[in-house]
């Protein structure tokens, strides 16, 4: 495997915007919750480290990866946020259960970006084995929690500057 020693979720923090004025949502499934956990932390550190203050950073919890995207979409209606992070973790198994959910999830995530017309950050991790699960939830690989929070800051950051084109520039890259 071509990332066996590669720490995936590393950033550069003078290329992410400040994340102080930025509201967020995060939806963490209860399924898998050694890894799910693992997730929400490093997206929590990191938008707290980016500058966002606690009070902006909402967190509810769902069953399991498939309800995320319901979970996202309530969360798009009954609140403020800016950007909605979802965490999950699918761990393929003998049967075709793990391609339905892990589909239903991507199909859905793309669509809520789309018809909320707002960042759905996709930080579900789709594994084969629990090891592999655990190296990208903090372990030897990183957190894609982080990259999920740093994803969703740049995109809030991108959405603004488009919407206000001379206003403040946000966008670094």
């Amino acid at each position: 495997m071509a990332t066996d020693s590669t720490n995936l979720s590393w950033y550069d923090p003078e290329n992410v915007p400040p994340a102080d004025d930025m509201k967020f949502g995060i939806v963490v499934a209860e399924w898998n919750a050694e890894v799910t956990d693992a997730l929400l932390d490093g997206a929590y550190k990191t938008l707290i480290k980016s500058g966002a203050v606690p009070e902006n950073i909402l967190v509810r919890r769902v069953p399991g990866s498939f309800e995320l995207t319901l979970g996202a979409q309530f969360m798009a209606e009954y609140t403020d946020v800016d950007a909605i992070i979802c965490l999950g973790c699918v761990i393929q198994g003998e049967t075709k259960h793990f391609d339905y959910i892990c589909d239903s999830v991507t199909r859905g995530i793309t669509e809520l970006n789309l018809n909320y017309n707002m960042p759905v950050v996709f930080g579900v991790l789709t594994t084969l084995d629990q090891q592999q699960a655990i190296d990208r939830a903090g372990g030897k690989h990183g957190n894609k929690g982080d990259e999920a929070a740093i994803t969703a800051i740049k995109m809030i950051a991108l959405h603004w500057e488009l919407e206000d084109p001379d206003g403040e520039q946000y966008y670094l890259n």
